[in-house]
């Protein structure tokens, strides 16, 4: 369900989809979104009046010290980047290459990211990167994982960001006059189903599945259990 949040583009509660055992995500438990520092300030009194609980800021610090969140200092603010200020750039020529790489170097810190959705006080979980697409995605993917949304609403529900975002790309590729830059500006922008489930294919492939991945990344069956009853 889209949620309307002045100035985010791409805003939306995962509740309602269906898990296999023919239940669904419950409503205001998990919401995806892209930074919250493109907020109007009356998306930032719409966040206040959604009964967020905790918002998870996935981006790296020098990405916050750039572009801060008005909920960056906030007691609802919590941060968890997915790499490491050590680690080097991914230097990937493809968006899945570069998710499995960011996914294989640090499961630690996906499963990290997964426990503060877990562990979280009563409310709405708002999870944002950047653009609120990949890193995003990943988390997304993971948590509807373990919540038994089958693959295919998964990947439904990852597609739904290149809709809500190809203005934002139209927009950044209408100011790059040099147009050999567009082509990899289209592949680390755009959100295609087929990258999902190649991020879901390596998962299953490497590691016998997200859950199997998340326990690799040091998640307990209690951790597991939490979050499961959390979206369910």
């Amino acid at each position: 369900m889209d949620l309307e949040w002045p100035g985010c583009r791409n805003v939306r509660d995962v509740g309602g989809l269906p898990t296999a055992d023919g239940g669904r995500v419950r409503e205001g438990v998990l919401i995806r979104s892209e930074s919250l520092h493109f907020l109007t300030p009356e998306g930032v009194e719409a966040v206040r009046r959604a009964g967020v609980g905790r918002i998870l800021d996935l981006r790296g610090d020098g990405e916050v010290a750039k572009a801060p969140t008005p909920f960056t200092d906030d007691p609802l603010g919590v941060r968890q980047a997915l790499q490491d200020p050590a680690d080097p750039e991914h230097g990937q020529a493809t968006i899945v290459a570069a998710c499995t790489w960011m996914l294989d170097r640090r499961p630690e810190l996906f499963a990290a990211a997964l426990k503060a959705i877990a562990d979280a006080p009563d409310g709405a979980v708002v999870v944002h990167c950047h653009g609120g697409k990949d890193r995003t995605g990943m988390i997304v993917a993971l948590a509807l994982s373990i919540a038994g949304v089958p693959e295919e609403e998964i990947v439904a529900d990852y597609f739904l960001t290149q809709e809500r975002l190809a203005p934002w790309l139209e927009e950044q590729l209408a100011d790059e006059p040099d147009t050999s830059l567009h082509p990899e500006m289209i592949e680390f922008r755009d959100t295609r189903a087929e990258s999902m489930i190649a991020i879901l294919r390596h998962l299953d492939d490497t590691y016998g599945g997200p859950e199997a991945y998340l326990r690799h990344g040091g998640l307990t069956t209690d951790d597991l259990d939490r979050l499961r009853k959390r979206l369910t």
